[in-house]
């Protein structure tokens, strides 16, 4: 296949997921495209109306996911994007268990509908970089072959990894379906709203004493542009998504105009129950793991297959401090004064540890 893919726009497209902030774009996005008739956006039904703007061109339905087998026929559906994953576990809506049967039963449900629609001809699945877990012996680049040294701590990548399970499984009974899985980088940019951006936002930003992993971002609107290249063209296979280059994340913290404010290693998960405590945002164990260890992936092959590459992670992050009071929330003596109190409360730690220890 050239690079770009094959023209494979289909007529009927269902978009799981559309009451978040990702599916309801995806879903008002491919209802501009001339190319596809009908777009069908589904959700739970005690979604919200948050995007109801956004998706005016879009038929919304409202279905428990083990609902799914029935309307997938009855849609005549030709494709099928699944976007409906929750990324971390919110305590008001049932914490971890609800998460993994959003993440897991949902998905096994809704491949199990999908495998029973006899018109469906392309399946796009929205996967992470998480997949690869992390490890102290983990590569210094992952490339789509690489197998995680260790599964995972935090539940969303462990739910990644039986969402990937349950499509190999698809693919081997439906080799007819083109199915595309994406593993995308964290989101970043001027408009996405994730736990990596509050993150960030954050006046003074918790980091792991002696660690400065690297990470990659991918921009929200370059995201967009893949998944809609996946449904529009034919692109089988599986794909790291992400921002060509790295940032440290200590360089990010200070192009953010953040100050950093180093924890020891078995005190972040404290520091994270703090954050949800104060309304920072919600933070699992996958966040605190790719803060200490990092994760770069390499995206030549989406480069060549789809003939496109997201801006790089510098640009994206550079997007996003714009789109932030512009990026600037301390002056440069304000940070250098905030850095050395820091410093110093770390000196005084050390001090008091070596007069207990002699």
């Amino acid at each position: 296949m050239t690079p770009g893919g094959t023209s494979g726009a289909p007529g009927v497209v269902v978009v799981t997921g559309v009451g978040r902030y990702l599916g309801a774009h995806v879903a008002a996005r491919l209802a501009a495209d001339p190319r596809i008739e009908r777009v069908i956006g589904v959700d739970a039904p005690d979604s919200g109306t948050e995007f109801t703007d956004l998706l005016d061109r879009v038929e919304r339905i409202r279905v428990d996911s083990g609902s799914l087998g029935g309307l997938l026929a009855d849609l005549d559906v030709d494709a099928v994007v699944h976007l409906a994953l929750v990324t971390s576990p919110d305590p008001q809506h049932g914490g971890r268990s609800a998460m993994k049967d959003q993440n897991v039963i949902g998905s096994m449900q809704l491949l199990a509908a999908c495998q029973r629609a006899p018109r469906l001809r392309k399946l796009v699945v929205r996967s992470s970089t998480a997949a690869y877990g992390v490890s102290f012996r983990d590569p210094a680049v992952f490339t789509e072959e690489t197998e995680p040294r260790e599964v995972p701590r935090g539940g969303f990548g462990r739910d990644i990894l039986d969402l990937e399970g349950y499509v190999r499984g698809f693919r081997r009974r439906r080799s007819d379906v083109t199915a595309t899985v994406l593993r995308f980088a964290p989101f970043i940019g001027s408009t996405a709203d994730t736990t990596l951006t509050r993150y960030f936002s954050q006046p003074f930003v918790p980091t792991v004493f002696g660690r400065d992993p690297r990470l990659q971002f991918l921009h929200f609107d370059d995201a967009l542009e893949v998944l809609h290249r996946s449904i529009v063209e034919d692109h089988p296979g599986t794909y790291n998504v992400a921002g060509p280059g790295v940032l440290s994340l200590s360089q990010a913290i200070r192009r953010a105009g953040r100050v950093a404010v180093p924890v020891l290693e078995p005190g972040l998960s404290g520091a994270a129950a703090l954050a949800r405590t104060m309304g920072f945002g919600r933070y699992g164990l996958d966040q605190v793991d790719l803060f200490v260890h990092g994760r770069v992936v390499d995206t030549s092959q989406l480069e060549q297959e789809y003939g496109f590459t997201p801006r790089s992670t510098v640009e994206a992050f550079e997007d996003f401090i714009r789109a932030h009071h512009g990026g600037v929330v301390v002056t440069r003596d304000q940070l250098a004064a905030a850095e050395k109190l820091v410093l110093d409360g770390i000196r005084q730690v050390r001090s008091a540890v070596r007069d207990r220890s002699s």
